[in-house]
C-alpha cells in the first residue's frame, strides 16, 4: 500500500530550467509537465488518442548497500529531473508528460519499497501511462517487473536488461539486493506455472562468477556478451533481440548504467573500464526495442551521482529517456 511513509509527491517549482519562449516551438520539458500526488488525487485521464508518460522515481540504494556496492544512488531520481528537464518538447499536445513523485526506502526496508513501487507501477499502467522510472539502484528491477507482470497476465512479459551483470544471485541472509531482481523474478514465473523471459545484454565475463552463469543457464536466460557490441557484431545482437521479442506479448525494459565504459558512465557503483559505448551499435539495440510496440515500462538504474563527473552519467541516462519518450510518440522515424 502507497503511504505517506513510503512516497513522496514532487513539487511543481522542482521543475525548472532554460525558457526560451512559450511558443510551442520553443517549449522545454519543465514548461509541460505536470506533477501529480497519488495519495491525494488520480492520475489524469486519457482522452481519445491521448498518450501519457508518468516518470516515477525510485529513491533507494538499499539493495546496493546489501551488494556491498557504493552507496548514493537513491539521488539519482533527482539528478534524472535535473538533467531530463531543458529537453526540448519534440511531441505534440496530444501527449501528457507526467511526474508521479519517488517511492522511498523507508529505514532499509527494501521488500516494503519494492511491495510499493509495485503497486504504483500498477497504478500507472491502470491509468493507460507508460510507467519510465528514475532510479535507485538496481533492485529497482523486481518492483517495477513485478508490477508490469501481474498488470497485464495472463500475457507473457519479457524482461530485457542492458547490463554488464546478470543480477540473478541468490539471496542471502541480508535478503534481496540490487543483485537478485532476475533470480526473484524467475522464482516468481515458476510459482507461478508461466515461463522466464530474459535476455541480458552486454554480460562482462569478468563481472560474473561462474555460478552466475550457471544460475542463468539453469533459468534457461538468454545473454549477449559485451564483446558483440565492441565487435560491431550487429547480426548476433539484432537476431538475439528479434527471436526474444517474438516470444512474448510485451517486454520490461531496463539499463544498468554500468553496462557503459567509464568515460562515459563514471557515476555508478561498479564503473567498468570495458563497457559498451553509447552510441552507434548500442542505439540501433535500444530503438530496435523500443520500436517493436511491446515495451510496457523502461528504467534506469545505478546512477550514483556523487560519483558521476560533469554529470556525464545523468545525462546518459536522460539521453535514453528521451530516446524512450521519442519512440513512444512516434513523432520521429529513426
Amino acid at each position: 500500500m502507497i503511504t505517506k511513509e513510503s512516497y513522496q509527491p514532487i513539487a511543481a517549482n522542482t521543475w525548472t530550467g532554460r525558457t526560451d519562449g512559450t511558443e510551442p516551438d520553443l517549449l522545454r520539458w519543465h514548461q509541460v509537465i505536470k506533477v501529480t500526488d497519488l495519495l491525494q488525487e488520480p492520475l489524469p485521464a486519457l482522452l481519445p488518442g491521448q498518450k501519457g508518460i508518468a516518470l516515477l522515481g525510485f529513491a533507494c540504494d538499499e539493495g546496493v548497500r546489501r551488494n556491498k556496492g557504493r552507496v548514493g544512488a537513491a539521488e539519482g531520481p533527482a539528478a534524472l529531473r535535473k538533467a531530463i528537464a531543458g529537453f526540448p518538447v519534440h511531441f505534440n499536445a496530444q501527449t501528457i508528460l507526467l511526474d508521479a513523485g519517488d517511492i522511498v526506502c523507508v529505514n532499509g526496508e527494501l521488500e516494503n519499497a519494492q511491495t510499493v513501487l509495485r503497486e504504483a507501477v500498477q497504478t500507472i499502467l491502470l491509468a493507460g501511462y507508460l510507467p519510465v522510472l528514475l532510479g535507485g539502484g538496481h533492485e529497482i528491477t523486481y518492483g517495477h517487473a513485478s508490477g508490469i507482470r501481474q498488470f497485464i497476465a495472463p500475457q507473457q512479459v519479457g524482461f530485457i536488461n542492458f547490463d554488464a551483470h546478470f543480477d540473478i544471485r541468490i539471496p542471502d541472509e541480508q535478503g534481496a539486493s540490487s543483485g537478485t531482481g532476475f533470480w526473484q523474478l524467475a522464482q516468481d514465473c515458476k510459482q507461478a506455472g508461466t515461463p522466464f523471459h530474459y535476455l541480458a545484454l552486454g554480460i562482462q565475463k569478468l563481472g560474473n562468477t561462474r555460478q552466475l552463469f550457471n544460475i542463468a543457464g539453469e533459468e534457461e536466460a538468454t545473454y549477449v556478451s559485451a564483446d558483440a557490441f565492441h565487435l560491431n557484431d550487429k547480426d548476433t545482437l539484432f537476431a538475439a533481440i528479434q527471436h526474444f521479442l517474438s516470444q512474448v506479448d510485451k517486454v520490461y525494459l531496463t539499463t544498468c548504467l554500468d553496462v557503459f565504459a567509464a568515460p562515459f558512465a563514471p557515476g555508478v557503483s561498479a564503473t567498468a573500464y570495458n563497457g559498451i559505448m553509447p552510441g552507434g551499435l548500442f542505439l540501433q539495440c535500444y530503438r530496435k526495442i523500443l520500436q517493436s510496440g511491446k515495451v510496457a515500462g523502461v528504467d534506469i538504474a545505478e546512477l550514483n551521482p556523487s560519483l558521476d563527473i560533469d554529470n556525464r552519467t545523468a545525462k546518459l541516462g536522460a539521453a535514453l529517456i528521451f530516446e524512450t519518450v521519442m519512440a513512444y510518440c512516434e513523432e520521429f522515424s529513426f
